[in-house]
């Protein structure tokens, strides 16, 4: 696969940077459920894709995301990550149809997904057009921040279901939202709009319609720019763990990432950092 431009990207980046041809075969297989993944200019982009049930996540799906995190974690070309989906909508949600089965596996499927994003190791960004409900947004809380275009529709929909939320989800929503704001999507399963996921910490910025893929790409470009080694510490502690000062202290004084970065800056020059993740280990 040939990873396209920044100037080529598109958040409705579709199966066609994966699919080449317009014969039955590949026509059939645009439709199927899948995730999709480029990486280009350090950046990697995951499309949930499913276009047939505004991209709700079949178990197939909740399966596959966690391994091929893994995947993009461990490739020292990818700096940050992007989640989205394919077109004009998110996630829907799961499929429904996956619950008539064993509602406990697939919503385990479900948070075993949410909490491999969660510890991504690498900046995360759900970029969120049209629908972002359900297990949509759990994917797009599990992300460290959440762009959305106006038009946008955010929903968290247990109780429509009968289901319980559970506690680590739920711990995440309120970390975003605070507490009451989290009753309310929990207890009601409404949707709210851009400007009120804005107002309650769920969206970091809203954008004009049609300005989503340009703010993604420029602010994908200012994420690889930064140092690894800030934002992997800043998570880290973010994310509540308490007992790692001295690990980062170590990993600081030994990366050169501080003189780098002064020195750039007296240079009037852009820094190239050179710690990453992959060198930690």
């Amino acid at each position: 696969m040939t990873a396209p431009s920044s100037d080529s990207f598109r958040l409705s980046l579709s199966s066609d940077l994966l699919i080449a041809g317009a014969d039955g075969a590949d026509s059939i297989r645009r439709m199927e459920p899948q995730l999709l993944h480029t990486v280009a200019d350090s950046v990697a982009t995951v499309v949930i894709h499913h276009p047939a049930k505004r991209n709700a996540m079949t178990a197939a799906m909740w399966r596959a995301l966690p391994p091929l995190l893994d995947t993009l974690a461990a490739d020292p070309d990818v700096r940050a990550l992007v989640l989205t989906g394919e077109g004009s909508t998110f996630c829907a949600g799961a499929d429904i149809s996956t619950l008539r089965g064993s509602p406990d596996e697939a919503q385990g499927l479900a948070v075993r997904a949410e909490e491999a994003l969660a510890a991504f190791p690498k900046p995360t960004l759900a970029a969120v057009r049209g629908h972002c409900v359900g297990g949509g947004s759990q994917l797009a809380a599990a992300c460290d921040l959440r762009f959305a275009e106006e038009g946008a529709l955010f929903g968290v929909t247990p109780a429509k279901l009968g289901i319980v939320y559970l506690a680590s989800s739920t711990r995440r929503l309120v970390s975003l939202v605070g507490p009451a704001a989290a009753k309310y999507l929990l207890f009601s399963g409404e949707l709210i709009d851009t400007e009120r996921a804005l107002r309650t910490g769920l969206v970091d910025e809203v954008l004009p319609e049609g300005g989503l893929a340009e703010r993604v790409a420029e602010f994908g470009r200012i994420l690889v720019s930064r140092s690894q080694l800030t934002q992997a510490a800043a998570k880290e502690f973010a994310d509540g763990c308490t007992d790692r000062d001295a690990f980062w202290a170590g990993q600081a004084r030994g990366s050169g990432d501080t003189a780098e970065g002064v020195a750039a800056f007296l240079e009037r020059r852009q820094p190239r950092f050179t710690w990453s993740v992959s060198t930690s280990e």
